[in-house]
């Protein structure tokens, strides 16, 4: 009989220290999540299904390894969460899937489905593959074994959704059960015997590669021998799943995107799809001082697949980012990509209002005042394009200083992404978030 692992989102030690995960009105995600989590077992176990749940205590990592000692073929594992925005007006339910999985696209769509069925008053934000998060991928859909789901129930930070959640959980978990139920009554029963997994054929850069893949549980997997002819060393990586079969070793293709490879599928020829960097050499996707590759057009599509109506204020911000970072030797699209981050691919919301003509959350140097403004939109890409260099370069600037706290940066101290992280903002994962938007950009404008 198939089983259910529940976990509830945050609430162990990341970094030495408690994560209550997002929080407002009082209240925060990790108990929102333990509660609803419960609500959903009490639903789920008078049915006769079996339900585990993850100890709340444990870190991400941990979670992961609780389940994954425990899953068997057959089981189902979905993990809850509240979301959180700086635009308290954003609202709405997503389910995360793998990307690139059509039959967890299924799933996921399934249970979002029974939610909004229950409540209604939500609304649908759609089951998006995993690679549309901010931090790029997300863990529990691509490192936990059994077939798993990451579900936002909605935003803490939205007053509406908030009280939904608090005051509508019963209804919530019953909703959720229902798409849980659906899930595991449909998936196959375990068995006894050695598995045999469908054969598929493997494209890399256009051509077709001489081994084959194979389809684990809705996955693409890969000879790891593919892994080293892309120059890529998976040995140090614990994170990645290798699988022995009939004598071959093989390896997630998906856990190959981290690599800066891009993974796609042709459902007619059963052929994954891999491309690798071209463009682009290694190392140099996450370097601040360096070379764009994307065009102008390719930043605007990006731009508009993100948010329509992004470039009816700002026409000019691709050209004007283009033109900026290329003046003072910044990667235009690591800083097109945090603008992306920062104002929410234009949206804006919360503090900063879109007249302020500032595109990095840069603040001001007066107490009391939160966002510094800029005359204009150009005005407001140099500034951004200079605090960069400040943080990623001891070169002087090449244009007249307008960036206000440049001063106040220990020069050349973060030459690349990761080490934005903690000192551009707080966020431990904000330079990989940052790097995650990179590889969309390349992604959608087909350099990766």
């Amino acid at each position: 009989m198939s089983r259910v692992f529940i976990s509830a989102g945050h609430g162990g030690l990341e970094g030495g220290r408690r994560d209550p995960g997002a929080v407002a009105g009082g209240t925060t995600e990790a108990q929102e999540m333990i509660l609803l989590r419960e609500q959903v077992v009490s639903v789920l176990r008078p049915r006769g299904i079996e339900t585990l749940t993850v100890p709340e205590d444990l870190s991400l990592r941990e979670s992961i390894a609780w389940i994954n000692a425990r899953g068997r073929v057959g089981d189902v594992a979905i993990e809850l969460h509240a979301d959180a925005a700086t635009n308290p007006d954003v609202r709405g339910a997503s389910v995360f899937y793998l990307a690139n999985n059509l039959d967890r696209k299924r799933h996921a769509e399934l249970i979002l489905m029974d939610l909004l069925r229950a409540v209604p008053q939500l609304r649908n934000r759609g089951a998006k593959p995993d690679t549309t998060s901010f931090v790029g991928t997300l863990a529990f859909c691509r490192q936990v074994l059994i077939p798993s789901l990451l579900m936002e129930v909605g935003f803490l930070t939205n007053p509406e959704d908030r009280a939904l959640i608090i005051n509508q959980r019963r209804p919530m978990a019953l909703g959720i059960a229902n798409g849980l139920t659906a899930w595991v009554q449909g998936f196959p029963q375990p068995v006894t015997t050695a598995p045999t997994y469908p054969v598929i054929d493997i494209q890399v850069n256009g051509t077709v590669y001489g081994e084959k893949g194979i389809i684990v549980n809705g996955n693409s997997f890969i000879p790891i021998d593919l892994a080293d002819r892309l120059n890529i060393d998976l040995t140090k990586n614990i994170n990645i799943r290798l699988l022995q079969y009939q004598g071959v070793v093989y390896v997630k293709a998906g856990d190959l995107r981290e690599y800066n490879i891009s993974i796609g599928w042709d459902k007619d020829s059963r052929t994954v799809l891999l491309r690798s960097v071209l463009q682009i050499c290694p190392g140099q996707i996450e370097k601040i001082m360096s070379r764009g590759n994307t065009s102008q057009v390719q930043m605007i599509m990006f731009l508009k697949a993100n948010n329509e109506d992004g470039l009816n204020q700002f026409p000019d911000i691709a050209q004007l980012y283009r033109e900026e970072a290329s003046r003072e030797g910044v990667n235009h699209d690591i800083a097109f990509s945090q603008m992306c981050l920062e104002t929410g691919f234009l949206l804006f919301g919360g503090d900063v209002k879109p007249s302020y003509n500032n595109f990095a959350g840069l603040g001001a140097i007066a107490p009391g005042v939160q966002a510094a403004t800029f005359p204009s939109a150009r005005i407001g890409v140099r500034a951004h394009i200079q605090h960069l260099k400040a943080y990623a370069s001891l070169e002087p600037l090449v244009g007249e200083l307008v960036d206000p706290r440049f001063r106040f940066v220990t020069r050349g101290v973060a030459p690349t992404l990761p080490q934005l992280s903690g000192r551009w903002a707080a966020d431990p994962n904000y330079g990989i978030k940052i790097l995650s938007i990179v590889r969309r950009l390349y992604e959608s404008a087909e350099l990766i």
